[in-house]
């Protein structure tokens, strides 16, 4: 019985590599952190993410757990939010924090790029209508300098008005005063953030792992 149980995991591991880019080795030591974080259950609920104390003082904790739990992150084509995961939606999340195999073509490093940048994208569209508007640009603005302790709310809400209208004079050139900014698309996002190195920045040192050993690609 053990034995076959053995040769179905592995079996399955095999399968989710060859869809994940992950290796055997790299899947088996997720897998044993998706056991610890889930009290060694099948599925993984927010409150078990909420545990992690390296998110308490996150101030984007809520953006980064949904994001756990969000359809558009598990491969799944639709919009809307799950209340638990199984280690495979676990694992298809995880695959945006991998740093970029070596030997990767340009257009194979750019398409990685974009799907980096469109997990961070989604974080901040809470409504998934493929914009980032001004209330939830506001709402994150807010709690990265509220977390700060410095200035007050209102401070921040001008700070993050302003913030925005500087965005959109970026991606739309000068704008009337009367003139409505929908928010910003997915195209805006990536023209905003162009030089902005996803690889260093986006890691996951909140689930205690080490982001080198996610590197993308068959492992020797």
């Amino acid at each position: 019985m053990g034995a076959s149980q053995s040769a179905g995991t592995e079996h399955e591991f095999q399968d989710m590599a060859d869809r994940t880019g992950f290796s055997l080795e790299q899947i088996g030591n997720i897998n044993k952190r998706f056991r610890q974080l889930s009290n060694n259950e099948e599925t993984l609920s927010r409150e078990d993410l909420a545990s992690i104390p390296a998110l308490d003082n996150n101030p984007i904790r809520a953006q980064i757990i949904n994001a756990f739990f969000d359809k558009r992150n598990l491969h799944q084509n639709e919009t809307g939010t799950v209340q638990e995961i199984g280690f495979e939606e676990f694992l298809m999340v995880m695959t945006h924090f991998r740093p970029a195999a070596m030997g990767l073509t340009e257009e194979e490093r750019e398409n990685l790029r974009r799907e980096k940048l469109r997990f961070l994208f989604n974080m901040h569209d809470t409504d998934s209508d493929g914009t980032i508007n001004l209330e939830e640009y506001r709402r994150v603005v807010e709690e990265l300098l509220s977390k700060a302790g410095t200035i007050g709310q209102e401070t921040a809400k001008a700070i993050a008005d302003a913030a925005m209208l500087e965005v959109a004079s970026t991606t739309r050139g000068k704008m009337e005063p009367d003139e409505f900014y929908e928010g910003i698309t997915f195209e805006n996002f990536l023209q905003i953030l162009n030089t902005f190195d996803i690889e260093t920045r986006m890691h996951v040192r909140f689930l205690n792992m080490d982001t080198a050993t996610l590197r993308c690609g068959k492992s020797k």
